[in-house]
């Protein structure tokens, strides 16, 4: 018998994609769990594998959506501030911030592991369903990074295995 499993991503791993993609300096170093909630919002992935299971989330809290999804569209820092500043991101900043979670599902095939597809994603601003709330609060098989994107700032992220 066959049985897939989840591939939780190291911390150099997720280090690596980051700089690759954003193709920016990257520093991570542990921090604790990342909760979404409306005085800290995030946007938070969702990842399903191919029978449509929800195998893992990712969240970004405010500030690192904005640096990421400016820094791999080239929008300079100062688009960025104003998103953090109004606690809400552009249409520009949102779908940049979407194909950076997009390719993030690399992350998570690997070999003999279960593999996974970015299936939807909820921006910062926008109601987060209960049940990606849950999952994205999740305890256990989970990575929780403060990310400091190079030429931009600062933010946190996690990476939580639900399946």
């Amino acid at each position: 018998m066959y049985v897939q499993t989840s591939y939780l991503p190291q911390v150099k791993e997720i280090r690596d994609l980051l700089t690759d993609l954003l193709d920016r300096d990257i520093q991570v170093s542990p921090t604790p769990p990342l909760a979404p909630t409306p005085n800290n919002p995030c946007t938070v992935a969702v990842y399903v594998d191919d029978t449509l299971q929800v195998t893992s989330v990712i969240a970004f809290d405010l500030p690192l959506s904005a640096y990421a999804g400016a820094a791999i569209g080239l929008v300079p820092a100062a688009g960025a501030e104003t998103a953090i500043e109004e606690r809400v991101l552009n249409q520009t900043l949102q779908e940049n911030v979407y194909e950076v979670l997009n390719i993030a599902a690399s992350l998570f095939n690997h070999d003999g592991a279960t593999h996974v597809r970015l299936y939807d994603a909820h921006h910062v601003g926008a109601p987060l369903p209960g049940d990606v709330m849950a999952r994205a609060l999740t305890l256990g098989r989970r990575e929780d990074l403060a990310v400091e994107v190079g030429g931009y700032g600062a933010g946190r992220l996690s990476v939580v295995l639900v399946a």
